[in-house]
């Protein structure tokens, strides 16, 4: 296609006439994506990036500019993407490669089925505590009320609860000392 049609192909895509749009698209979509495709050996890849260059040439075609010819502008904006996937693909396969590695050298099974034992060690300290105690402690924790609302809807003052709260947290506390370094930012043990 000759540097004038281009032209006047542009001053048409700009005022949205679909029909030049469909020129372009094809004149040039098949030679872009074996172009991408020699880049990237993807030929998936590479046509969704020539799809991608397509849609963005139409719903940016208001505010196009092009300082060279439209074959020029086309096939380095398709270079340019395939640049930046490769480049992103490194990105992302380094980083993977570091997860791996970092997984290999630190991974634990003990440190995942700890876990498990913990929420039952948590679970049955809960229930040891005395009655009282244990529905203040459920009330503050598992359903996240102030000691004003638990004193309200237990009839008690809220000195009774804030005594209750701190025997629980002290009880807990000891029965579960051995696992206090996996507390870290767990709510139940916010006050200890």
């Amino acid at each position: 296609m000759n540097t004038h049609n281009d032209n006047d192909l542009l001053t048409r895509l700009k005022q949205s006439d679909e029909e030049a749009f469909e020129t372009i698209f094809n004149t040039y979509y098949a030679s872009l994506c074996l172009f991408g495709s020699q880049f990237l050996g993807d030929d998936a890849k590479a046509e969704e990036i020539t799809q991608d260059l397509f849609v963005n040439l139409w719903s940016k075609r208001d505010s196009l500019h092009i300082d060279r010819s439209l074959r020029s502008y086309l096939f380095h904006a398709v270079k340019n993407q395939c640049l930046n996937w490769i480049q992103h693909t490194k990105v992302r396969e380094k980083h993977a490669e570091n997860v791996k590695e970092r997984f290999n050298r630190e991974w634990n099974e003990s440190d995942y089925f700890l876990e498990v034992g913990l929420s039952e060690k948590i679970a049955a300290s809960i229930e040891s505590l005395p009655e009282k105690r244990r529905e203040i402690f459920k009330l503050s924790r598992e359903q996240g009320l102030k000691y004003q609302e638990i004193a309200d809807q237990l009839g008690l003052s809220v000195k009774t609860v804030e005594t209750h709260m701190g025997l629980a947290l002290k009880q807990l506390r000891e029965q579960l000392r051995d696992y206090k370094d996996y507390f870290i930012g767990l709510v139940i043990f916010r006050n200890i």
